[in-house]
């Protein structure tokens, strides 16, 4: 009993002093998203293709096609999100605030760079342009208001947009002036999100102990998982067993 009455002061007298109350223990997970097998996929355009617009920029290499990126060497699927679909109820101390610097959305080759964002609400993104071809940033949103404008050529200053509501699921971002570029970015409210990389893997940092669901999204086939349950470990990072991608389908648009 004496123990108790102790605690439940220490609490009381913490509160008063305005300190925090220790809150959930933290851990990391940290996986692969794989396909079952090969797949090919056939670049957009060639080289030197005269009917490509703005082919002096455009096509001075083959263009490919990044609406699905296999590494040939492990079979890894990059621009997979894992996300949390809410905000838990506890949040690191280090995360919960939204950063300040802003993203930076380059257009080069003909290609968006990054293909794919993970992007705090109020968060910044400069869009600017290494490319010596106008280009245009359109937004696709539900939840947010869309945008459109043209980034000129070599604009190294760029245009900053945010978002101001989450978006349940990625938002598709397009160039209506070159139609194969695109890019996908998800507007959430809290740091649990993340996008495979080019093996296919991806790491999520400090999380509270405990089972957490999140969904898997690829923008070939939408949800690839909507309940992805991982234990988290607290003061440790846990490796996740490889997830397997069904190769068919994937290959399918």
């Amino acid at each position: 009993m004496t123990r108790v009455r102790w605690a439940c002061g220490l609490i009381f007298a913490m509160a008063v002093s305005g300190a925090s109350v220790p809150a959930a223990e933290w851990g990391s997970i940290e996986g692969q998203f794989v396909a079952d097998g090969k797949i090919e996929v056939p670049v957009v355009f060639k080289k030197g293709d005269v009917t490509v617009k703005d082919g002096a920029v455009c096509a001075v290499a083959d263009m490919p096609d990044e609406t699905l990126v296999v590494n040939p060497a492990n079979n890894g699927v990059a621009n997979v999100f894992i996300f949390l679909r809410k905000a838990p109820a506890d949040i690191h101390p280090g995360a919960k605030a939204v950063p300040t610097e802003k993203l930076t959305f380059d257009q080069a080759g003909c290609r968006y760079l990054p293909h794919g964002m993970v992007v705090r609400v109020g968060q910044p993104v400069n869009c600017i342009s290494s490319d010596g071809a106008s280009h245009n940033v359109h937004t696709n949103p539900v939840a947010n208001s869309a945008e459109n404008f043209i980034v000129q050529p070599n604009d190294k200053v760029g245009k900053s947009l945010t978002f101001k509501l989450v978006d349940s699921l990625p938002v598709k971002v397009t160039c209506d002036i070159h139609p194969w570029m695109s890019s996908y970015w998800l507007a959430t409210d809290h740091p649990y999100a993340a996008i495979t990389d080019a093996d296919g893997k991806f790491k999520i940092e400090n999380l509270p102990a405990g089972e957490h669901t999140f969904r898997v999204w690829h923008e070939r086939q939408g949800y690839l998982n909507r309940e992805y349950k991982v234990q988290v470990a607290a003061g440790k990072t846990t490796t996740l067993a490889v997830e397997k991608v069904p190769a068919t389908k994937l290959a399918k648009k």
